[in-house]
């Protein structure tokens, strides 16, 4: 199993942090988009999710969660429970 991963996060989430350390302690490689500094990203992230809350996941360019959703996270990365 090989996804794309992609978040958009800011430094001071909470929420951000858990789904981080989420991939982290499963093996999930992951792209961390700083939306906090990186306006680009921040625009890309409103246009794909309609929305500023963080954080927005996006796996393999067309699954999107917005917030830290564990038990759909589980399910679109395919993680044994």
């Amino acid at each position: 199993m090989n996804k794309k991963v992609e978040i958009y996060s800011t430094e001071t989430c909470h929420f951000c942090y858990m789904a981080r350390e989420f991939f982290k302690e499963n093996n999930i490689p992951f792209t961390d988009y700083n939306v906090g500094r990186d306006t680009a990203r921040r625009a890309e992230m409103l246009d794909k999710s309609g929305q500023m809350g963080v954080p927005v996941i996006v796996i393999d360019d067309k699954d999107l969660i917005i917030g830290f959703d564990k038990k759909a996270l589980v399910k679109l990365l395919e993680i044994p429970t």
